[in-house]
C-alpha cells in the first residue's frame, strides 16, 4: 500500500486533482511560502522540484517543503472514509480488489503481509543505495587526493558511512524476525524499539545536509568534478540521479519509518503478538523523526533569519541570531506606548527570546524599518478586556499587554480581530514553551554557524543597494541536468527561482522520479 505506487500515480494523472496531508507544522517567514499545521490537507499544484512544492490551502498559495507532507492514498474521498472502508472490508476484500489476495488469508492479514514485504524490500534497496554511495563515490573520491581533502569529503558525505554500518545491523535484525513463509506472522516491532536511540545518528547527517549541498554546488561549477561524479555513478551502475539526489535519501528515509509503521499498525490485529511493539515503535520513530526534523528546520532557519535581518532598514543593536533561532509568529498589531498613548501600526516578529517590531514603508510595503525589540525573557503577557484601560487611559479592543516584572515597562498591543488576538496569545505561550524545550534538550546554534549565516546574508545584500528579491541562480539552475533549489540561498530568494506552473499532467508523469526511494 505505498502512497506513490504506479497505480495511484496513474489515477492522480488522470484525475488532475492531487492532495497531500501535512505531517509537520510549517511556520512561514514570508507570504511566498505556504504555512500550515500538521493534519492540514494541501492541494499540490506543482512538484517539478523534488524538495519544494507549490500548493494551496483554502485561499493561500505558496512554496512548502515536500518532506513535510505525504500524498493522500485516495484522492476522491475523505481520508477518514477511506481508512474506514479498508478496515471494514475484511470479508469482501478479495472480491473488491479483483480477486483473492492470498491462499486463504483474511484481507487484513494479507494487507499486513504486504506491508511487511514492502518494509523488507525498501530496507534492502536502501542498503544497496548506501553501499553504492560509500563504494561508488566515497571510495573513488579518497583515491583523488588532488581533487578532495578529507574535510571536503566529510562535509559532502557527512556520517553516511556510519549510517551504512548501522543500517546493515538493523537489516540483519529485521531478517531474523521476518517470517518468509508467513510474512503476516513476522514480529518486527521490537527491532525498531531496540534501535530507537541509535536512529538518532541521523540527526548529525540531516543537520549537515545543507552544508553538503553548498559544498557540492561549488564543486559542480567546475567541469572536471561534474565529469568525475558522473564517472563514479556509471562505474557503480547506479540509476540516473545526480549525487545531491542520492545524498537526500537518508533525510527522506528517517521520515518514512513512521509512515510505514503506521500502515503496519493499521493492519495488525490487537491480539497479534507484535501489536504492542509496533504501537510503541510507531511512537518511538515519530519522536525520532520529529526531533531530527525540528533540529534540521531550526538549523536551516538561521540562514533565513539572517537574510530577513539584512533586508530590514536602519537595523540597530545585536543580531537576531545572537539570542534567537526560530520565528514563532508574525503579523500586524497596533502598538500603544506610554506616556503619549498614541497608537502606531507596526509589523511584529516573535522569535524565541525576543519580539522585534518594524514600520512598513509608506510607498513600498515590502520594505521594513527597524523600530525596536522587547526581551521576552523579561516580559509577562497579560490578556486585556475590551473597554477603558486604566494604565493608558484609552478605550481598547482585542488588546493584550507586555509588562516587565516591576511594571517599569508596559506595552499595549491591539489586534484588528478577536481571533488574531487569540492567535497572538497562543504564540506567546508557544514561545515560552519553545525556550523551555530548548533548555531541556540542550539545543544550541554554534557561533560559527551564526557568523556564517550573517556573512552569507551580507554577501547577498551589499550595503547601500536595494534589498529587493532577486533571481541570481535562475540561469545557472536551468543549465543543470538535475536542477535543485540551492540550499545555500535563503528561502526568500530561492522561492522566486521560477513561477509556479499550473499544468499538472506533465509534472505528474514524473512523480516516480521525485524521490529515489518511495514508501
Amino acid at each position: 500500500m505505498g502512497f506513490q505506487d504506479a497505480g495511484i500515480t496513474v489515477q492522480l494523472i488522470s484525475d488532475g486533482s492531487v492532495c497531500a496531508e501535512a505531517l509537520w507544522d510549517h511556520v512561514t517567514m514570508d507570504d511566498q511560502e505556504l504555512g500550515f499545521k500538521a493534519g492540514d490537507v494541501i492541494e499540490v499544484v506543482d512538484a517539478t522540484n523534488k524538495e519544494w512544492w507549490w500548493g494551496r490551502v483554502l485561499d493561500s498559495e505558496g512554496w512548502f517543503p515536500a518532506s513535510f507532507v505525504r500524498l493522500r492514498v485516495n484522492q476522491d474521498e475523505p481520508m477518514e472514509e477511506y481508512l474506514a472502508h479498508l478496515d471494514g472490508a475484511s470479508e469482501g476484500c478479495g472480491a473488491s480488489m479483483g480477486g483473492p489476495l492470498g491462499p486463504g488469508l483474511p484481507c487484513k492479514e494479507q494487507m499486513r503481509a504486504n506491508v511487511i514485504n514492502e518494509i523488507m524490500s525498501t530496507e534492502r534497496d536502501y542498503i544497496k543505495h548506501l553501499k553504492d554511495i560509500c563504494e561508488g563515490y566515497i571510495k573513488q573520491c579518497r583515491k583523488r587526493t588532488d581533487m578532495f581533502t578529507e574535510e571536503q569529503l566529510r562535509t559532502i558525505f557527512g556520517n553516511i558511512d556510519e549510517l551504512y554500518r548501522f543500517q546493515k545491523k538493523f537489516l540483519k535484525a529485521l531478517e531474523k524476525k521476518f517470517n518468509k513463509e508467513h510474512p503476516h506472522l513476522s514480529e518486527i516491532g521490537s527491532c525498531f524499539l531496540e534501535q530507537q536511540t541509535n536512529f538518532q545518528i541521523y540527526s548529525e547527517y540531516c543537520n549537515n545536509h545543507p552544508n553538503a549541498c553548498v559544498q557540492l554546488s561549488k564543486l559542480m561549477k567546475i567541469k572536471k568534478y561534474v565529469f568525475f561524479f558522473e564517472a563514479c555513478r556509471l562505474l557503480q551502475k547506479m540509476i540516473d540521479i545526480s549525487l545531491d539526489g542520492f545524498l537526500l535519501t537518508p533525510v527522506q528515509k528517517i521520515c518514512k519509518y513512521p509512515l510505514q509503521l503506521a500502515e503496519l499498525l493499521k493492519y495488525t490485529n490487537p491480539q497479534h503478538r507484535d501489536y504492542k511493539d509496533v504501537e510503541a515503535a510507531l511512537n518511538a520513530m515519530k519522536n525520532v523523526a520529529r526531533l531530527i526534523n525540528e533540529r534540521k528546520r531550526r538549523l536551516e532557519n538561521i540562514d533565513k533569519i539572517a537574510q530577513w535581518q539584512s533586508s530590514i532598514e536602519d537595523w540597530e543593536g545585536e543580531d537576531v541570531l545572537s539570542r534567537s533561532s526560530d520565528l514563532i509568529f508574525s503579523g500586524d498589531l497596533t502598538k500603544i506606548s506610554q506616556p503619549q498613548a498614541k497608537g502606531q501600526q507596526r509589523m511584529f516578529f516573535l522569535f524565541d527570546h525576543q519580539l522585534v517590531f518594524c514600520k512598513k514603508d509608506l510607498l513600498r510595503r515590502d520594505i521594513l524599518y527597524y523600530k525596536g525589540r522587547l526581551d521576552m525573557d523579561e516580559m509577562e503577557v497579560v490578556d486585556v478586556e475590551d473597554g477603558k484601560d486604566k494604565d493608558f487611559n484609552v478605550s481598547v479592543k482585542n488588546a493584550l499587554k507586555l509588562c516587565s516584572p516591576g511594571g517599569e515597562e508596559v506595552h499595549l498591543l491591539c489586534a484588528k480581530k478577536p481571533e488574531q488576538k487569540q492567535r497572538w496569545l497562543r504564540a506567546f505561550t508557544d514561545e515560552r514553551e519553545q525556550v523551555q524545550h530548548d533548555l531541556e534538550t540542550g539545543f544550541t546554534i554554534t557561533e560559527v554557524q551564526k557568523k556564517q549565516a550573517m556573512l552569507n546574508a551580507t554577501k547577498s545584500h551589499p550595503t547601500g543597494k536595494p534589498k529587493a528579491v532577486t533571481r541570481p541562480y535562475y540561469d545557472f539552475l536551468l543549465r543543470q541536468k538535475h536542477p535543485t533549489l540551492p540550499t545555500a540561498l535563503p528561502q526568500q530568494q530561492v522561492i522566486m527561482l521560477a513561477e509556479p506552473k499550473r499544468k499538472t499532467s506533465n509534472f505528474w508523469h514524473n512523480i516516480g522520479r521525485l524521490t529515489p526511494f518511495k514508501k
